[in-house]
């Protein structure tokens, strides 16, 4: 099974080999054990964003401590994702190690987007948490079903996704920037909406996979892995709800 998470892959519970359920119950990963995990993750993202939303920006705008906590959340966070992607064993230390860097970026930059619209941070979350949980009750209740080709539709749509952003960035550093889709026309609009849609189908993608581990008994550790994973959706999905959002100001 695949999902368009870049985080989770066919192989990420299936670390023992065969995926066979364990020997020991207290060392398998757990439904209830996930939840807990990504509810810690979430609370060390909103602690450390608080914190950096304090320090960045006042009432007359972004201070000198702005880019510090952006580019160091987001480049730090970056790199301890990639850390976890690769070595699966130690989620339990970089897992909250990542949440504490995201909720820098996240900070700095909800800071940024409150000074220049009012109210959109606080749209923005309870969009995405509004997201988050009707679509596991939708999926839960089985009014989504996670067939091939679903999931083939939702991945072959990340990468899509990705390969413009990573197009954006290349072209960026030559002065050239890719028309219509990032500004707040209706093509630029439109494609918020694309992207936030594709973004939220991946957390169905996360559901699935998170309890496919769970049914075949995955090693304690992924449970850390799963809420690091369904956090990295999450944060995604935040950002373009307030990219969305500034183009609809806008």
């Amino acid at each position: 099974m695949r999902s368009g998470n870049p985080v989770l892959s066919d192989s990420t519970f299936l670390d023992l080999g065969s995926g066979a359920v364990l020997s020991r119950p207290a060392d398998a990963m757990t439904l209830n054990g996930t939840i807990a995990k990504t509810g810690i993750l979430l609370f060390l993202t909103v602690l450390t964003a608080t914190f950096a939303w304090t320090q960045s920006v006042t009432a007359a705008g972004p201070t000198a401590a702005a880019p510090m906590f952006l580019w160091g959340g987001l480049i730090g966070g970056f790199i301890l994702a990639m850390v976890t992607i690769f070595k699966k064993t130690w989620a339990p230390v970089t897992a909250p190690l990542y949440a504490i860097l995201e909720g820098f970026f996240l900070g700095a930059i909800s800071g940024i987007f409150a000074h220049l619209y009012e109210g959109i941070v606080m749209q923005a979350v309870m969009l995405t948490f509004g997201t988050l949980f009707a679509l596991l009750f939708a999926y839960r209740s089985g009014l989504i079903q996670v067939t091939q080709k679903f999931r083939a539709g939702v991945v072959a749509a990340t990468g899509g996704i990705m390969l413009i952003y990573l197009a954006t960035i290349g072209l960026g550093f030559f002065g050239i920037n890719i028309p219509y889709i990032h500004e707040s026309g209706l093509i630029g609009i439109g494609f918020s909406l694309v992207v936030v849609t594709v973004a939220a189908l991946n957390l169905v993608l996360d559901f699935d996979l998170i309890e496919t581990g769970v049914q075949q008994g995955a090693p304690k550790y992924m449970e850390w892995f799963g809420g690091f994973a369904l956090l990295v959706t999450l944060v995604w999905l935040y950002i373009e709800f307030l990219r969305l959002l500034s183009k609809l100001r806008d």
